[in-house]
């Protein structure tokens, strides 16, 4: 089925979206309702140290009944930059949490702040603040001894690409906000964000009342192809192996994907194995460098994942050409044009930037890991 034939059916989708148990790193809104804070107190009998986020189960006193608890905190990474690691709280442990209940009335809560009872210790407090990322000292960018610009780390460093400056895909000249998981502040801006067809704008607004809470990359570890990759919160890494002219970009959020530009020249088409009809989640892509940049055209995608934070639709018209202009060591300028004449009115672009994040690798994410 396609996205326009899915967006005719939406609407009698949605009662049935809005039941499903939520896998994955999720938008916290979508599980959990902030006009319901509560209050646990009870004894810790698991701590369950998994992508894309930690749990505490206690048990919890209420009358003469004792009931199991989940209390979910940010993920693992977020965690350990913050000091926090999984013997911070141990079964056992007598705490006090606050949070925010479940939508769905389970014995589920959001925490936003986790206390030990003996000694009153304040063990985690509000949305995490993890430690600064590592940055190196700004300098020029790094070059290939034929002058070619470096896209990985210079010679016997390690690094990667992280912290976007933009959270979501939109139009070049939208002033539109939206939190780090593409969620519109005001549904009202739904018009802003790109020049869509009417089924297009009606699904993406469906996809934004409900939460995002239907995202194939967190309900099913789907691949973030297109721009989305760019926008996750652990980044990407460039690996290029230029004696056979292919470059591995390496994923670091959704499930450690990668994806293969190929810088060879061929032709835009199935490849050597005989995927010709086959749509793809990272689409073909195809590069040249124009002087300094690398211009990747990237057809062929298939339709089972969303292209950018927020649910933008696309179709598998979808073609995309990305500019990637490493303009200093610490800079990486990102800049694609949008061409879907199945979704959208008209081509358009947007841009935005990634940070070196100096001496780390990848951090270590795995979708599978999670549970509901």
């Amino acid at each position: 089925m396609t996205y326009r034939s899915y967006g005719l059916l939406a609407v009698g989708f949605a009662a049935f979206l809005a039941t499903r148990p939520l896998v994955a790193h999720h938008e916290i809104s979508a599980k959990f309702d902030d006009k319901k804070p509560m209050t646990l107190r009870g004894t810790v009998t698991k701590v369950d140290w998994a992508n894309p986020h930690v749990h505490l189960f206690m048990n919890v006193t209420s009358g003469n009944s004792i009931a199991n608890w989940a209390v979910e905190l940010e993920s693992p990474i977020d965690l350990g930059r913050a000091g926090w690691n999984r013997d911070s709280a141990k079964v056992g442990d007598q705490l006090t949490v606050q949070g925010i209940a479940a939508r769905n009335g389970s014995r589920q809560v959001w925490a936003n702040s986790v206390v030990a009872t003996v000694g009153n210790k304040r063990l985690f407090e509000g949305a995490t603040t993890p430690k600064p990322a590592a940055n190196a000292a700004n300098g020029p960018t790094p070059r290939w001894p034929d002058n070619q610009p470096r896209l990985g780390p210079p010679p016997g460093q390690t690094g990667y690409w992280g912290a976007p400056t933009q959270a979501s895909l939109m139009q070049a000249g939208a002033n539109v906000a939206v939190n780090v998981n593409g969620l519109l502040k005001n549904i009202a801006d739904v018009d802003k964000v790109a020049p869509f067809q009417r089924w297009a704008r009606d699904l993406y607004e469906l996809r934004q009342r409900n939460l995002l809470r239907d995202d194939p990359m967190f309900q099913f570890c789907m691949p973030p192809g297109g721009p989305r990759q760019y926008q996750l919160p652990y980044g990407v890494q460039f690996n290029e192996d230029r004696d056979r002219k292919r470059i591995f970009l390496f994923i670091g959020s959704g499930n450690r994907n990668y994806r293969i530009i190929y810088t060879d020249g061929r032709a835009q088409q199935g490849q050597l194995r005989g995927d010709a009809d086959n749509p793809l989640y990272y689409g073909r892509a195809v590069g040249k460098w124009e002087g300094d940049t690398l211009v990747v055209d990237t057809k062929g995608f298939n339709e089972k994942f969303w292209f950018s934070n927020g649910g933008l639709p696309h179709t598998d018209q979808l073609h995309l050409v990305e500019r990637y202009t490493r303009t200093d060591l610490n800079t990486l300028r990102y800049e694609v044009t949008v061409d879907d004449p199945g979704a959208y009115t008209k081509t358009w672009t947007s841009t935005w930037n990634l940070k070196w994040i100096a001496g780390e690798e990848l951090p270590v994410y795995y979708c599978q890991d999670n549970r509901p």
